[in-house]
This record gives structure tokens, sequence and C-alpha cells, in this order.
């Protein structure tokens, strides 16, 4: 819709997990490099936590681009809400393992670990990524921990990466999930951007979608964006998407602090701007002291 109107290629600030935008700075490049070192040292289990909006899901697919094809082979569950056996099936999906659908779990597992010591014969190493991990239930979460017993002498068969909310941390540290828990050796928390981050991160969005280096935000608007987001990416593209949009219903060409706060305006569960808090607060406290008043003056009399 506004493409033209800023001379770009491409929306910047979509919500699709697209990785030719993938940003290689801050948290998100420190959780990469760990993902990467850990698979290529043979670990067991790999956990990266996240809030809400922060970007797991294009990090998990970044991954899944950067992984050697003539070393690793990757099975990728984007949904992991499944039973126990479903998740073997999924994961003997995803690796083309052929087995008979009228058999039980147990010839199920046997191919399965038939089909892991080949890709090891191969020498190829097999990892198994898991999206939205929090919603894993306990018993799948046992059998996904069984799974990675299968091993040779030299190496674990099955590399796990779970992707998940903090609420997977917590889920972790039940006493029950003890077992699984002390298999994780590698571990990442993504963390919302600085506002040196944020500002890097909307120009290299913009740069991609064809901008050639304009700045269409200004410095004070890119300022009022990190305070209204937090740096989280999702609410930056949010906020970013629907300012551009207001920008280009005035007709101009440069996004100013006051498109920013339109945009918080227009967006539900977003803090409102630091001004509007501060009137916020101070309406809240008048309100308590003259309620407080009338409730002494009623004790008196």
């Amino acid at each position: 819709m506004y493409r033209q109107h800023f001379n770009l290629q491409e929306a910047p600030f979509s919500l699709t997990p697209d990785t030719s935008y993938f940003f290689n700075r801050g948290s998100h490049q420190e959780a990469l490099n760990t993902l990467l070192i850990a698979l290529k040292s043979g670990e067991g289990f790999i956990k990266i936590t996240g809030e809400v909006g922060t970007g797991k899901t294009l990090l998990c697919r970044q991954l899944l681009n950067s992984l050697p094809k003539e070393d690793f082979v990757a099975a990728y569950l984007p949904n992991p809400n499944l039973t126990a056996s479903g998740l073997n099936r999924a994961l003997a999906d995803e690796l083309a393992v052929k087995y008979p659908r009228n058999q039980g779990q147990h010839y199920l597992l046997k191919c399965l670990n038939e089909a892991l010591i080949q890709f090891a014969a191969a020498d190829k190493q097999v990892v198994l990524i898991i999206d939205e991990a929090q919603t894993i239930a306990d018993g799948t979460l046992e059998a996904l921990r069984l799974l990675t017993n299968l091993e040779t002498e030299k190496r674990k068969l099955l590399q796990v990466v779970l992707f998940g909310q903090p609420e997977l941390d917590f889920r972790l540290a039940e006493h029950h999930l003890r077992q699984l828990k002390q298999r994780i050796t590698f571990s990442h928390q993504l963390r919302p951007m600085n506002l040196d981050e944020t500002r890097a991160y909307i120009q290299h969005r913009l740069l991609i979608a064809g901008s050639m280096g304009r700045l269409i935000f200004s410095p004070a608007a890119i300022k009022q964006l990190y305070k209204a987001s937090g740096g989280i990416p999702r609410l930056i593209h949010i906020l970013a998407h629907k300012a551009m949009l207001v920008t280009f219903g005035q007709g101009i060409s440069r996004i100013e602090p006051r498109h920013i706060t339109r945009a918080n305006d227009d967006t539900l569960g977003l803090m409102p701007p630091p001004r509007r808090r501060f009137v916020t607060a101070g309406l809240v406290a008048c309100c308590l002291i003259i309620f407080a008043l009338i409730i002494n003056s009623v004790a008196v009399t």
C-alpha cells in the first residue's frame, strides 16, 4: 500500500518470519552462534527461550537454513502439541522413515533407530528442532528424552533443539522433569533489543526492502518507537507498519514521533507513551486522595 510512496520494493515490517531479513546482531546472532557451536560439538539437548514476539520462529528458520546440508539432517516440528506416539510418528515422517501404520510403538522406535544408525553411518547428524516447546505435554517430553537415549559408542544419534517461551523454564524446573533438564547442556535466552540495536534493526529492514539508505524514520521517531515497543521485534513491526500507514495517509515521507504515538494509540496491549502514563498515574493518585478524605470525613461525622 505504501511501498511506492516510500520507494520500497517490499513491505519492510511484515510479521511473516522471512530469513532474508535476519538481523545478525545482538541476542539473535549470539543465539545462532550458540546453536551452531553446540550442534557441531554433538550436544544432546539445546534450549532457546524468549518472550512472545522476540523472534524465536525466525531464529528457528534461520538455523534450518544455516545447517550445512552435507553434515546435518534436520527435522522441524512447528506445532509440538502431540502425544508421545504422535511425536514419534511426526519425527519418522520428517525423516522419511517408512514404517507400517498398523504396527505398535515398539516397531516404530525400531525403525527410527535403524534410520538414525544409517544417517550416522553416512556421517550425518540428525537434529530435531521444536518450536513452541512450552506446549509439549509431560508424557511427550519424556518420550523425547527417551529418544535421545539412542546413541552409538561415539555420539548421540539424535540432537534436540527446543525453542520456547519462558514458561518452558518453569516446566523444566519441576521435579519430575529433572532428568530432561540435566541433559540440556547449552541454553540461551533471547532478550529485547536496546536502543542502538533497535535503530540498526529498523535501518537493516528498510535497507533490505529497498530504501537505499534513506532516513525514513527520524531519530526522535526511532526513540519513541523503542520506548513504545520495549525493543521487542514483533511490536516494533506492528508500530512501524502503522506509523508508515499514517504517514502515507498524510502524504509526507518522514516518520516523526507523533506518528509513532498515533500507531501506539491504535494498538492494543501496548503501554501508553511515558507522558500519558504520568498523567494517568496523577489522576489515580488524586482519586485516591479524594477517596481517603471522604472516608475520613465520614468517620469523623
